[in-house]
């Protein structure tokens, strides 16, 4: 099998995408790589601390790697390049992502990859979100949302397994995987996963962030965040 690294998030998208990897049995994923803010130790994505992040890794049988970076990403291309110099040591040549169809966003890792001599591996990739949902259902993965975007899915969201009837509940203006950021989730249980991986959510907070968009606008975004826990 060639060997391969796989970007973890710690959602469902990581989740299925890994286990559809295992599955096929092409790639030997030799680590979970995920991004952290070295301020909170906590995922750049998600907002999940590293300690439930490490116990994904040890449920599902692959030792995590963590590529801590400074708030709002200012260092991120030099600490991957520093992480794909020492994978590509032991002899990977290619990256798995569990992106769906954000085509700017593949075309991005492709970007920065590539000329580091990494392929880009997508298992989702062009699948519908309907398709991609449906998947995560039969999967047997359990997740819950703990990030939502504010003005989209408020905060009785939280906390909350995604399961067909959730999804059935969402607004009709949702993606139903959240592929442009309406929500995120954390994989705790089932398919992949050798035991169930127990966490707590304390409080729900609402935070806020200030993004520019192409054209040079100034937009802040709201989310409900959830504060886990061991």
């Amino acid at each position: 099998m060639k060997k391969a690294v796989f970007n973890w998030s710690g959602g469902k998208d990581s989740a299925l995408a890994l286990q559809k990897v295992l599955e096929e049995k092409e790639f030997e994923v030799i680590a979970l790589l995920t991004t952290m803010n070295e301020e909170t130790a906590k995922s750049s994505m998600h907002s999940i601390p590293l300690e439930i992040l490490e116990r994904q890794a040890e449920s599902i049988g692959i030792p995590l790697y963590a590529v801590t970076s400074s708030t709002m990403l200012k260092n991120y291309e030099e600490k991957m390049s520093e992480a794909v110099q020492h994978f590509k040591e032991q002899g990977v040549k290619h990256f798995i992502f569990g992106d769906i169809f954000l085509s700017d966003v593949k075309a991005y890792r492709e970007s920065k990859l590539n000329p580091l001599g990494i392929e880009v591996v997508e298992p989702l990739w062009e699948k519908t979100s309907q398709e991609v949902i449906y998947d995560f259902l039969r999967s047997g993965i359990k997740s819950k949302i703990i990030v939502t975007q504010a003005d989209l899915l408020d905060e009785t969201y939280i906390g909350k397994d995604l399961d067909q009837n959730l999804i059935n509940s969402f607004p009709e203006n949702i993606d139903v995987c959240g592929e442009n950021g309406e929500y995120h989730t954390l994989s705790y249980a089932g398919g992949l996963f050798k035991k169930e991986v127990e966490f707590s959510i304390s409080e729900t907070i609402k935070t806020s962030f200030d993004f520019t968009l192409d054209t040079g606008e100034q937009k802040t975004f709201e989310y409900w965040q959830a504060e886990i826990s061991l």
